[in-house]
């Protein structure tokens, strides 16, 4: 999981809220899962037991994990996502500004589109290839309720394969600046069957070795999503 990273150490504490929120909110750790065990999620993070125990607890205290002692224990995921509702679309774009907004959508269609154009000219290993393949049919075959968490794991898993971790960080962060604006937009069958087909053509790209055409895939999807957005806000 590229968005549990290891943190500096000069703000140990602040790092590790935002990393641990960050695979929250993405759904890198889905509404009812469990965190990696202390001893494996320190390690990770590159941090003493002790700040991450202080990290949870603060998550905890938010709403955001609830921590179970004992043989079963652990910290698991509260957080769901809320329902769709442009009311809430406007109210984080009013909170954000627009042009924060333009820019991080500019940020996301860069990263993005890079990271597509990276990983079909590599080529993909036999393994890579199905973890990208399970990535969309899990995707297409997601329940109403998953469907953005599952879409989040497609899209970073593109940046992830490309085995660079400053991309991969860079397309989780791209994605947390917009996921609460995407969880605003209402499902619309409609649109759900195009971006199944979009999702295709990026896959096919990057398995048929096209940058260009993954490029191009990915940012005719970015942008078809960027003109939803502003569907709404008009």
């Amino acid at each position: 999981m590229t968005v549990l990273r290891p943190v500096r150490a000069g703000n140990a504490f602040e790092e590790t809220v935002e990393r641990l929120l960050q695979a929250i909110k993405l759904g890198v750790v889905a509404p009812g899962d469990k965190l990696p065990p202390e001893r494996e999620l320190a390690v990770q993070l590159g941090i003493s037991r002790v700040t991450l125990r202080e990290a949870i607890r603060a998550l905890s205290e938010a709403g955001y994990l609830d921590v179970r002692r004992g043989r079963y224990g652990g910290a698991f995921v509260t957080y769901v996502p809320p329902k769709p509702d442009p009311g809430d679309l406007r109210q984080v774009v009013a909170e954000m500004g627009r042009d924060d907004l333009s820019d991080a959508l500019t940020f996301r269609l860069a990263v993005e589109c890079g990271a597509a154009q990276v990983l079909a000219a590599a080529g993909l290993t036999e393994e890579k290839r199905d973890v990208l393949l399970r990535r969309l049919a899990e995707l297409n075959e997601a329940p109403i309720e998953d469907y953005r968490r599952l879409d989040t794991a497609f899209h970073l898993s593109i940046a992830e394969l490309t085995g660079s971790t400053l991309l991969a960080t860079a397309c989780a962060d791209a994605r947390s600046r917009v996921s609460d604006l995407l969880n605003a937009i209402p499902m619309l069958q409609v649109n759900l069957e195009h971006a199944a087909v979009q999702h295709q053509a990026i896959v096919d790209a990057v398995l048929a070795g096209d940058p260009d055409a993954a490029r191009r895939a990915v940012s005719e999807h970015l942008e078809g999503t960027a003109a939803l957005l502003r569907a709404f806000l008009a």
